[in-house]
């Protein structure tokens, strides 16, 4: 379990580390407007894999990790979700933007983390060994869905500017290269948030099973 543990913070480190590395090696990608899966369009699509393999590869040890120390129907059900969020990580990164599998990667890999979180975070509150840790793993858990609605809201302002502006949207189309005036263009520094949201919760749970039983 120690090792497994290790393995979780380690692929974890290394998605965020490929997705820093990103931004310096193709800065040309914005990152307040520019979606982190569109790296793939850049020179170091290499990066970009790299990202999204480590990044599903986290939620799959997390999985693994939970599968042995949870009980319950519920609780099951919410670590096999949790395993399909990291299956689709990793097929965001075999099938990138331009591939017609990446809408079903972001659909595994997406609206699976919330639910699953939420229930596990609950169950494992139940238990009554976790209460030193009640508010670090119910803001970990709550954000994952938070991240998700300000995604949400922040692409849906976005696109509506830039149909204003009589920028054309759409998976066919080529991305503007500059954001025109008035148009509120937050959408990449949400999703970047979704993605530390997400990640960062499978470190806050193997992190509060080492410092309570010391595997």
């Amino acid at each position: 379990m120690e090792i497994l543990a290790y393995s979780i913070m380690a692929s974890t480190g290394l998605a965020l580390f490929a997705m820093l590395l990103l931004h310096f090696l193709s800065p040309e990608f914005k990152p307040s407007w520019r979606m982190i899966s569109e790296y793939a369009m850049g020179k170091h699509k290499w990066a970009i894999t790299t990202f999204f393999l480590f990044w599903g590869l986290s939620s799959i040890l997390t999985a693994a990790f939970l599968w042995n120390v949870v009980t319950g129907t519920w609780a099951v059900v919410a670590v096999i979700l949790i395993a399909i969020s990291g299956v689709g990580a990793i097929m965001g990164g075999l099938f990138d933007v331009k591939h017609k599998l990446h809408g079903l990667s972001f659909s595994l890999g997406v609206p699976t983390m919330p639910i699953g979180a939420l229930i596990i975070c609950y169950h494992l509150l139940g238990t009554g060994f976790f209460e030193p840790f009640k508010t670090l793993m119910l803001l970990s858990s709550h954000a994952i869905w938070i991240s998700l609605i300000l995604m949400a809201v922040s692409m849906m302002v976005m696109f509506s500017g830039f149909k204003k502006a009589g920028i054309p949207v759409g998976p066919d189309q080529k991305p503007p290269e500059v954001v025109p005036p008035g148009v509120i263009a937050l959408g990449g520094y949400a999703n970047r948030l979704l993605v530390l949201c997400y990640a960062g919760w499978n470190v806050v749970i193997v992190y509060v099973f080492l410092f309570m039983f010391q595997f």
